[in-house]
C-alpha cells in the first residue's frame, strides 16, 4: 500500500510539474512584462518577426534595407540586389509617427530616386510637432501594389492586468482563435481572408507574449488572397527581458525619441553602470538648458525633476539621472566629471545651476561620494567661473557631516556661489533657492552633531559655556565612596529647544581627560536607518578588538515593519 501511495504521489507530481511550470511562465509574463518598455527601430521589429513568427501563417518575408550616415551604397546593393529590380518605398526610421502626413514617405520609385531623396534629407533638421531633430536613419522596402480595401489595422498592447488586441475599431478581448474569428473579424466578409488574418493574428500574439513585446502596431497590414504584407510597424520591448530573449532578439539598439540625440556621454555612463554594482544613470534632455542635476537616489531624482518642472523650469531642465548604491569615489568622480563637461560646453546668458541633492542615505558614504564630486569641481574650477555656474548642495546620511564640511571648504576656493545644506533643510527646498522662487537663508557656521537631525531643533548645539557653568553649579560638595568602589555622578542640564536633557558625567573636574572620554569598550550604539553595511563593519571591528559582545544593540527604521536581519559575529551568524 505504501509503495502504491508513493508511486501515485510521484506520478501526480510528474504530471503537475509541466502545468505548474506553464502557469508560472504565464504569471511572470502577464505580471512583469511592462517593467521597462522601450521603443525599437522598425527594421529591428521586422527582423524579429522574420526570424520568429510561426511559419504556418501567410505572412510574406519582410524585405528591407537600412540606411544611415555611414552606409556604403555599393555594399548595400550587393547584399540586397532586389533594390535595383523593383519599385521602392523609403521613409525615416526614427520613431516618427504619421510620416505620410509629414511628407516623409516616398512611394513607388526606383533606387536612384530613393538614394537622391535620402541624400537630400540626411543630417537635415526636421520638425515633428514641437520636436526638432536630424534625420539620420532610413528604411527602404519593396513597393507593394494593393487596393484600399486590402488595408487593415492591427495593434496589440499591454496594460497592467491584461493584453488587448485592436483590429479596426474592436479591442480589449480575451485572445483565442475563435474569438478572433467571431469578434475581431466580423466585418471581414471574405471567408478566405478571415481565415488568413485570424491565423496571422493568433500567431502574432503568441510571438508578442513569448518575446516580451509591450506594444506592437501594424498599419497598414495588407491582406491579399494569398499573402499578408507588413508595411508599417511600430513596436516596444520590455528591455528587462533581455537575458531571457537575447537568442531570439539578437543585439537590440534602443533609439532615443526623435529630437533627442544619443550622446557619447550617455553611452559612457551606461558602460560605467554595467560594470558596477552601484547605479549610475544619465539622460540628456536639453543640452543647452541651464538647470542641471546630480542627484543621489532613483526616487530623489524623480522628486527633484518633478519639483523643478512644477516651479517652471521644465524647458531649462538639461538632464535626468542619478547615482546610488554606494558608488566608489572614483565612480562618483567620473559621473560628476561627465556632467560638468556637458555643462561647460555651451554658455547661457543667465549662467547655469547645478543641483547636487539627495535624501538621507541608508548606507552610501556621503563623504566618499562627495570627495569624488569635489575632485571634479576643483578640476573644472576655471570653466565653472567662466560659465557662471551656481551650485546648490543638500545631503544627509552616513558621514554626511564630513561631506558637507569638505564641500563648504572647497566652496570658499572655487570662486562661484556654492550653497550647502544638511538635513535641517527640506530635500526639495534647494530647487526653490536655485530657481529664485524662495530666498536663500543666511548660512550659519554650525557643526552638525551625529544624528542631530533627529533632535527637535534640527541644527542647534548645546552652548559649551552654559554647560560648564551648569556643571560647576550642580557639582555636589561632598563625595561619597564605598568598598565596592561606587562612583558618584553629577548631573548637568543642557537647555536646547526648551527641552532639558540630563547628562551623567563621571566624578572629577570637567577639564580632566577622563571627563572627555566619549566611548569605552562598554559603549552601546543604537543605529538609525537600515545601514546593514555600516552595522556589519561595526560588528567586525568589535570582534577584532575582542569585545565580549556587540556594540550595536538596536536598529531603528520606521519605514518597514518588524523583520529579521542576519549579521556575523566572527564566524557565527545571529
Amino acid at each position: 500500500m505504501a509503495d502504491c501511495a508513493i508511486a501515485s504521489v510521484i506520478r501526480c507530481s510528474a504530471e503537475l510539474f509541466p502545468l505548474i511550470r506553464n502557469l508560472l511562465q504565464i504569471f511572470l509574463k502577464l505580471k512583469f512584462r511592462t517593467m521597462s518598455a522601450k521603443a525599437i527601430y522598425e527594421a529591428t521589429g521586422k527582423d524579429i518577426i522574420n526570424r520568429n513568427l510561426s511559419g504556418n501563417t501567410a505572412a510574406a518575408h519582410c524585405r528591407f534595407a537600412s540606411v544611415g550616415p555611414d552606409t556604403n551604397y555599393a555594399e548595400l546593393l550587393a547584399k540586397n540586389p532586389w533594390l535595383t529590380t523593383t519599385k521602392l518605398v523609403v521613409k525615416p526610421d526614427q520613431l516618427i509617427k504619421r510620416r505620410g502626413k509629414l511628407g516623409l514617405i516616398l512611394v513607388n520609385k526606383d533606387f536612384d530616386t530613393v538614394k537622391q531623396w535620402i541624400d537630400d534629407r540626411m543630417n537635415k533638421n526636421q520638425k515633428v510637432g514641437e520636436a526638432m531633430g536630424k534625420l539620420r536613419n532610413f528604411i527602404i522596402e519593396p513597393f507593394i501594389p494593393h487596393k484600399e480595401n486590402e488595408e487593415f489595422y492591427v495593434c496589440i498592447y499591454s496594460s497592467r492586468n491584461a493584453d488587448s488586441i485592436l483590429f479596426y475599431h474592436q479591442g480589449g478581448v480575451d485572445i483565442d482563435f475563435d474569438t478572433i474569428s467571431k469578434v475581431l473579424l466580423k466585418e471581414v466578409k471574405d471567408a478566405n481572408k478571415k481565415s488568413i488574418v485570424g491565423t496571422f493574428i493568433y500567431n502574432l500574439y503568441k510571438l508578442y507574449v513569448d518575446l516580451y513585446f509591450t506594444y506592437l502596431e501594424i498599419n497598414p497590414l495588407v491582406v491579399t488572397d494569398k499573402e499578408i504584407f507588413i508595411l508599417d510597424l511600430a513596436a516596444k520591448l520590455d528591455s528587462t527581458a533581455d537575458f531571457i530573449c537575447r537568442p531570439q532578439w539578437g543585439n537590440i539598439e534602443y533609439p532615443p525619441p526623435f529630437g533627442r540625440d544619443a550622446y557619447p556621454e550617455e553611452a559612457y555612463i551606461a558602460d560605467l553602470d554595467s560594470k558596477s554594482g552601484a547605479s549610475l544613470k544619465l539622460t540628456i534632455l536639453n543640452k543647452s538648458g541651464r538647470i542641471w542635476t546630480m542627484v543621489a537616489g532613483g526616487g530623489a531624482s524623480v522628486i527633484y525633476s518633478d519639483t523643478i518642472c512644477d516651479l517652471g523650469g521644465a524647458k531649462e531642465l538639461a538632464n535626468y539621472g542619478e547615482y546610488s548604491g554606494a558608488p566608489s569615489e572614483q565612480q562618483t568622480y567620473e559621473y560628476a566629471k561627465t556632467i560638468l563637461s556637458l555643462m561647460t560646453q555651451e554658455k547661457h546668458p543667465e549662467g547655469k545651476i547645478l543641483i547636487t541633492g539627495g535624501g538621507i542615505a541608508n548606507f552610501t558614504n556621503v563623504a566618499a561620494t562627495f570627495k569624488g564630486i569635489i575632485t571634479a569641481l576643483v578640476e573644472f574650477q576655471s570653466r565653472l567661473v567662466e560659465h557662471k555656474i551656481s551650485i546648490f548642495v543638500r545631503r544627509a546620511g552616513p558621514n554626511y557631516q564630513e561631506g558637507l564640511r569638505r564641500m563648504r571648504e572647497v566652496g570658499k576656493t572655487l570662486g562661484i556661489p556654492l550653497y550647502v545644506f544638511g538635513p535641517e533643510t527640506h530635500m526639495t527646498a534647494i530647487c526653490g533657492y536655485a530657481l529664485g522662487t524662495r530666498s536663500i537663508p543666511k548660512e550659519n557656521n554650525v557643526e552638525f552633531a551625529t544624528a542631530n537631525f533627529l533632535l527637535p531643533s534640527g541644527e542647534k548645539q548645546p552652548n559649551k559655556e552654559c554647560l560648564q557653568a551648569s556643571n560647576k553649579e550642580l557639582r555636589p560638595s561632598d563625595k561619597k565612596s564605598s568598598a565596592a568602589g561606587e562612583q558618584c555622578v553629577r548631573q548637568a542640564k543642557v537647555i536646547q529647544s526648551k527641552i532639558e536633557v540630563p547628562i551623567e558625567m563621571p566624578q572629577g573636574d570637567a577639564t580632566d581627560s577622563s571627563a572627555k572620554t566619549m566611548f569605552t569598550n562598554q559603549t552601546k550604539a543604537i543605529v538609525w536607518g537600515m545601514q546593514t553595511r555600516a552595522i556589519q563593519s561595526m560588528l567586525d571591528f568589535d570582534f577584532v578588538c575582542s569585545r565580549t559582545e556587540p556594540s550595536v544593540v538596536a536598529v531603528i527604521y520606521p519605514f518597514v515593519g518588524d523583520h529579521k536581519q542576519k549579521y556575523y559575529w566572527g564566524h557565527k551568524k545571529f
